[in-house]
């Protein structure tokens, strides 16, 4: 099993998916635990998992610590009846000191605990297809026809009806204004039935987004690695053939050989990729831009100083246009200083999370307003 690891709380939400995978194959009794609601502060949003199985050892993290513990405990309860629930969680009080702890959070976290049983195996097959799925979930209810743990899949193509159905009038009113999502969406939202009302999680997943780097130089590992433990799938193309060894690029999902100009034929999902080329040869590295200046991938950063890409660009046989320019980052990377490989790395990728998260880059003491924003369902 993925989990537990090593490092549980390095787990990003693309390995979390591949225990519950392993989990659901293996027929193996375990529980998930997610965060569907935080009032005031919090370490984890919602959409955070954790995979706990009997023995308590868990993949993933729901909070900075604060709750595993008592989470686990709740995890092990459903393993061994088979219910869902909802378990708040007020951290508001250290006075109060529920729990002898002094665990100094301050927020409610609404955390909701289920099976993890092949009911998961349609949000896991959409997401490996690369597909995104939104999955409704009842938290709380006062319906008696509506239990918590009740779930409703949509994806592409496909509409799964997992556990007890939910009926049209409460997904409905909540799929419709999830239908334009660009990013994972994870909110609550209260939806009146003929019986009562219901409290519905409404989560929209998007497949894990992919790195394509281009080049075969041992200064790819640490780009590599970097993006792989930051969730992304990382796939290394190289014009030498001798290099595309999976052994020579550990962190790598997938080692390809290609001609540069045939580099947008590796490009599975174009919206979700993010490429980086840094093959050290300039003709190589233009035959690349302008393969993948042919495909929908939202950024292409080129390694090298601006010098480098002047010419790059003055060699190219067309001209760029401003949606061109608007997605290639050359030189890539983040101002951090860095010289090193590994420093170069972390500019590389944090320009990628960047860049993936629709944020500056910037530093967090001088942005305004929250750390996160909390999307609503309006």
């Amino acid at each position: 099993m993925t989990g537990p690891a090593t490092d549980p709380w390095s787990a990003t939400q693309r390995t979390i998916r591949t225990s519950m995978r392993e989990h659901v194959d293996a027929a193996a009794d375990a529980a998930v635990a997610t965060v569907v609601h935080v009032e005031g502060s919090g370490y984890r949003r919602p959409g955070a998992r954790m995979v706990v199985d009997p023995d308590g050892d868990s993949h993933g993290a729901v909070t900075a610590g604060c709750l595993e513990d008592s989470v686990v405990d709740a995890a092990r309860r459903t393993i061994d009846d088979g219910r869902s629930r909802l378990h708040t969680y007020d951290l508001r009080d250290d006075d109060a000191d529920i729990w002898g702890l002094g665990l100094g959070c301050n927020g409610v976290v609404d955390v909701l605990v289920e099976p993890l049983d092949t009911s998961f195996t349609p949000v896991l097959d959409a997401l490996d297809a690369n597909r995104p799925v939104t999955v409704f979930t009842v938290v709380a209810s006062s319906d008696p026809a509506l239990a918590v743990g009740d779930r409703h899949i949509v994806g592409h193509d496909t509409v799964s009806t997992a556990r007890d159905p939910l009926p049209d009038t409460v997904v409905e009113p909540v799929a419709s204004r999830l239908d334009d999502a660009t990013e994972d969406v994870a909110v609550t939202t209260d939806v009146e039935t003929a019986a009562g009302t219901a409290r519905v999680f409404a989560n929209r997943l998007l497949p894990a987004p992919e790195l394509l780097v281009f080049g075969g130089q041992p200064d790819v590992n640490p780009v590599t690695s970097l993006a792989a433990r930051t969730g992304f799938r990382v796939r290394v193309a190289t014009a030498r053939g001798a290099w595309a060894d999976a052994d020579r690029f550990p962190s790598a999902d997938d080692v390809v050989s290609t001609r540069p100009a045939d580099l947008d034929a590796v490009v599975d999902v174009p919206e979700h990729t993010y490429a980086v080329l840094m093959s050290h040869n300039a003709l190589d590295d233009r035959l690349a831009l302008d393969a993948l200046l042919d495909t929908d991938v939202p950024y292409v950063g080129v390694l090298g100083p601006r010098s480098r890409f002047r010419e790059l660009r003055e060699a190219m046989d067309r001209s760029l246009t401003a949606a061109d320019e608007a997605r290639i980052a050359a030189p890539c990377g983040l101002d951090l200083g860095g010289d090193e490989p590994t420093a170069i790395g972390f500019s590389i990728v944090s320009e990628l999370l960047a860049v993936h998260n629709d944020r500056s880059g910037g530093r967090l003491v001088e942005r305004p307003g929250p750390i996160h924003e909390r999307p609503e369902i309006t």
